[in-house]
C-alpha cells in the first residue's frame, strides 16, 4: 500500500493553490477576503463534484429520504431554503454557477424496488457468514486515534499538566487505546488498520504554509491572529481532509472507530480545574445547523451520507458499543444542553448523539466517535496516570483495570455482540 502522505500531497498542493487563486480573485474584484467559513469549505476541499450521485438516482424514496434528513440530519427547517422535495425528486442547489444551479435526485417508487446503493463499504447483513468462533471476520475497520499529541498537543489544545505529575495529551491517550484495540479486533477476525501510528500528523502541510492564507481570511475586526487561525486550519482542517483522503482513497473500510477521550472546560493548561464527574457518549453523523447547510459541501456530504444509508448502519453498531461501554465503565450518559444548536438525541439511546463533525462526514463510510471518560476528572485523571498496566489496581477506592484497556475491551466486546448477534453464522 502506497504511504499515505505520498496520496495526499498532491491533492492538498492542488487545493493550496486553488485556496490562493480565490484570496486573490477576492482582492483583484476589491470584494472582501473569503470569511473563515468559506475558507474551509474551498481553501482545503476540493469542490463537491455532484455528478458523482448520479448512480444514486432511484435509489431512494421520498419516505426514507425524508424521515432521515428531518429527524437525523437537520436540526432546523432551513435546509428547505436549498432542498426542494416533490413525490418524484429532490431539489438540491448545488452552490455552483450559474446561481440556481440544481441537481435533480430521482426518487424510487414506492412500487418498485429501489436501485442498488453504490457504496465501497459493506453493512453487516452485506458480510459473508462469520467464520465459526469470528464474528469480524473478513470486516474491515479503520481506527482513527483522534487528535495527534506529541510536541502538536499544546497547538491542538488538547494538553494539560498538573504539578508533579505527567501531562495529559488526548492524542497520546487514544494512540495507546488504538494499538491495544488493533489486536484484540484481528482476534475476531477483523482487517484492522490504523489510520496513523505515531503523534504525528498525516497532512504534510504546516502551519507556516497557512499563514498567508489564514491572513487573506482573516475577517474584519477578528480578534484571532493570522498564526493562531494558520495553526487551526493545519490541525482541525488540513489534517482531517489528509485523514479523510486516506480513508476514502485507500483503505475504504466497512467501519472507522474515531477514538477519543472526553474534557471538561478545564481552563489554564498550567493550572487546570479538576471536576468530580465523569460520563459516555458516542457520536453520529447529523444535526447539521441551517447555517451548515448554507455551504454546498456541507450539503453534499450529508446527500451522501443519506444516500449511502450510513446512519443505518451506524446506529445499531453505535448501540451494541455503547451498551458494552456503559456496562464496563459504569459512566452516566453524557447530555448536551436542550438548546444545544450542533447535536440532536437519538431515540431511545441514551448514548448515542447526531453531530456534523468534519470526518464523520468526509469518511464516505459508517463512523462512530467514541467519547468516554473526562480527562480532567479526579477520577479519570488518576487512572491516566496510572499508565497501562494488566491486572487490577487500587485507584480512587476501588480495584480498577488501566482505563486504556477497558476502554479497548469494551469496543472489541460491544462490536463482538453486534455481529455476533446480527451476522449470519
Amino acid at each position: 500500500m502506497p504511504h499515505p502522505r505520498k496520496l495526499i500531497v498532491p491533492l492538498l498542493v492542488l487545493t493550496l493553490v486553488a485556496a490562493l487563486a480565490l484570496v486573490l480573485r477576492h482582492t483583484s474584484r476589491g470584494k472582501q477576503p473569503p470569511s473563515a467559513a468559506e475558507l474551509a469549505l474551498t481553501a482545503l476541499r476540493t469542490p463537491p463534484d455532484w455528478e458523482t450521485l448520479t448512480p444514486f438516482q432511484h435509489t431512494i424514496n421520498r419516505s426514507e429520504f425524508e424521515t432521515l434528513l428531518t429527524s437525523i440530519f437537520t436540526i432546523g427547517s432551513g435546509w428547505r431554503t436549498w432542498i426542494e422535495i416533490d413525490d418524484q425528486e429532490a431539489r438540491i442547489q448545488t452552490g455552483r454557477p450559474p446561481p440556481g444551479d440544481v441537481f435533480h435526485l430521482a426518487f424510487a417508487s414506492d412500487g418498485g424496488l429501489p436501485a442498488p446503493i453504490p457504496r465501497y463499504w459493506r453493512g453487516t447483513r452485506d458480510l459473508p457468514p462469520a467464520v465459526p468462533g469470528k464474528p469480524l471476520s473478513g470486516l474491515r475497520i479503520a481506527i482513527d486515534p483522534g487528535h495527534m499529541g506529541g510536541i502538536w498537543a499544546t497547538m491542538e489544545e488538547r494538553r494539560f499538566e498538573v504539578a508533579g505529575q505527567a501531562p495529559v495529551c488526548e492524542g497520546d491517550l487514544t494512540l495507546i487505546v488504538a494499538e491495544l484495540l488493533k489486536p484484540r479486533l484481528e482476534a475476531l477476525g477483523a482487517q484492522v488498520s490504523l489510520i496513523r501510528n505515531q503523534t504525528q500528523p498525516l497532512t504534510p502541510l504546516r502551519p507556516p504554509d497557512l499563514l498567508a492564507l489564514a491572513q487573506s481570511s482573516a475577517p474584519p475586526g477578528s480578534t484571532i491572529a493570522p498564526a493562531k487561525l494558520a495553526e487551526r486550519l493545519f490541525y482541525r482542517t488540513a489534517e482531517i481532509h489528509a485523514r479523510a483522503q486516506f480513508v476514502n482513497q485507500s483503505l475504504k473500510p466497512d467501519l472507522v472507530l474515531c477514538l477519543h477521550f472526553n474534557a471538561e472546560n478545564w481552563g489554564s493548561a498550567a493550572n487546570p480545574i479538576m471536576v468530580e464527574r465523569s460520563h459516555l457518549h458516542l457520536l453520529l453523523n447529523g444535526a447539521y445547523s441551517d447555517d451548515e447547510l448554507a455551504l454546498p459541501d456541507q450539503r453534499f456530504g450529508l446527500l451522501v451520507r443519506i444516500l449511502q444509508r450510513c446512519h443505518d448502519e451506524e446506529k445499531p453498531v453505535a448501540a451494541s458499543v455503547a451498551k458494552a461501554m456503559a456496562a464496563a465503565t459504569g459512566l452516566p450518559p453524557f447530555q448536551y444542553a436542550p438548546s444545544a444548536s450542533n447535536a440532536r438525541a437519538i431515540p431511545d439511546q441514551p448514548y448515542l448523539w447526531a453531530r456534523n463533525l468534519l470526518a464523520n462526514r468526509l469518511y464516505q463510510c459508517p463512523v462512530i466517535f467514541t467519547e468516554p471518560y473526562v480527562m480532567n476528572s479526579n477520577t479519570d485523571f488518576a487512572r491516566i496516570q496510572a499508565g497501562d498496566y494488566q491486572g487490577l489496581r487500587q485507584i480512587a477506592g476501588k480495584a480498577r483495570p488501566s482505563i486504556f484497556r477497558e476502554y479497548a475491551d469494551a469496543v472489541a466486546t460491544g462490536l463482538a455482540e453486534h455481529y455476533t448477534s446480527q451476522r449470519a453464522q
